[in-house]
């Protein structure tokens, strides 16, 4: 298992619409590799997580976008649910923080519907990356080469299609933020 002592990793997610399990199983995991999760959201206070379209738990926020440094993180996951990857780029400060991300070389895992976010970052043109199905024609249209698997990593980027793939998800990512 891949050692994160002393690694601090953003989950950035929009005020509501996050699934539930896309955020809690990767922030489970890197916990118990010894990481320190800590919760972005664009607004201070709860964020609301979803099981699909049905309201689940509420999480608090750790830090704002706003107030956020980029480089104190040593990785980055972006978890899915439709809505949460739709608000995220609309808005222009965490659309900056993920390409901070890819900037400096710094991991990133995306999950689900989240790549959305990666379009609008712009750094997914020549990446290889899955998503949900439904995403692939817009990362096709963004430069990106869309590929039907449990998971992808492309350099410094790991991606999986949907909750059924956290395992190798949380596996691949673990490995690159243990980097």
């Amino acid at each position: 298992m891949a050692d994160l002592s002393g690694k601090t990793v953003a989950f950035l997610v929009a005020p509501e619409g996050i699934e539930q399990i896309e955020l809690t199983e990767p922030w489970q995991a890197v916990e118990e590799a010894g990481g320190t999760p800590r919760l972005v959201s664009t607004k201070s206070g709860r964020v609301q997580a979803f099981h699909h379209l049905d309201k689940g738990d509420t999480f608090e926020v750790d830090e704002t976008v706003a107030d956020a440094d980029p480089s104190s993180y040593d990785g980055l996951v972006l978890p899915g649910g439709v809505a949460n990857p739709d608000a995220l780029r609309m808005d222009k400060q965490a659309v900056d923080f993920v390409r901070s991300f890819f900037d400096s070389g710094r991991p990133v895992a995306a999950i689900c519907h989240a790549p959305w976010t990666l379009v609008e970052a712009d750094v997914v043109k020549g990446r290889t990356l899955t998503s949900w199905p439904s995403l692939q024609t817009d990362l096709r249209n963004a430069g990106a080469t869309w590929v039907d698997e449990e998971v992808v990593v492309d350099g410094n980027l790991v991606t999986s299609r949907k909750p059924d793939d956290l395992p190798a998800f949380n596996r691949e990512a673990l490995e690159l933020f243990a980097r």
